[in-house]
């Protein structure tokens, strides 16, 4: 499998952004199927908990590591915050997300469908950028465990070699 594309985000305007654990892009890297999605996704011991889309504001968790993966559609997001970059993603994607980067959707096809992920006994929280309590958020994000592997490789996947605690 190929490596995923690797990006640090520093904190844009009240978000956090994770200052150690860089987000992963893996492309066309599951089939573009809901069910098996998840099905590969909660082998690998991460769990699956949603269907849907991407909110259309920035927001960020500060308790949980979050992959999104496109099922069906396409979208663009910006990942990051204001200062962050604009991705493009289509169906078979897999974007991880560590605790505390920002993101948000820009567009979506009108089919789009992402299945959301967490590690296990990580319950997400949905929080919107806010400068006054930056300090507060990086702290909880830095708190936030390593998951058990990699969501789309497993425990021998690319996130066990690319996010050092």
């Amino acid at each position: 499998m190929p490596l995923p594309e690797a990006h640090l985000f520093p904190p844009s305007g009240g978000v956090p952004n994770n200052p150690t654990l860089p987000v992963l892009i893996y492309r066309a890297a599951l089939p573009a199927d809901a069910e098996r999605i998840e099905a590969h996704i909660n082998a690998t011991g991460w769990e699956c908990r949603w269907r849907d889309g991407v909110f259309d504001f920035h927001h960020f968790h500060s308790t949980a590591h979050e992959t999104l993966a496109l099922a069906r559609g396409s979208a663009r997001l910006l990942i990051g915050g204001e200062g962050g970059a604009e991705l493009e993603l289509a169906a078979g994607d897999v974007l991880v997300l560590p605790a505390g980067t920002g993101h948000k959707r820009i567009a979506a096809s009108p089919d789009l469908v992402i299945v959301g992920a967490y590690p296990p006994g990580q319950d997400y929280d949905i929080e919107r950028p806010d400068a006054a309590g930056l300090h507060r958020a990086l702290d909880a994000v830095t708190q936030v465990p390593l998951p058990p592997g990699d969501p789309v490789g497993g425990p021998q996947g690319a996130l066990t070699r690319l996010w050092k605690g």
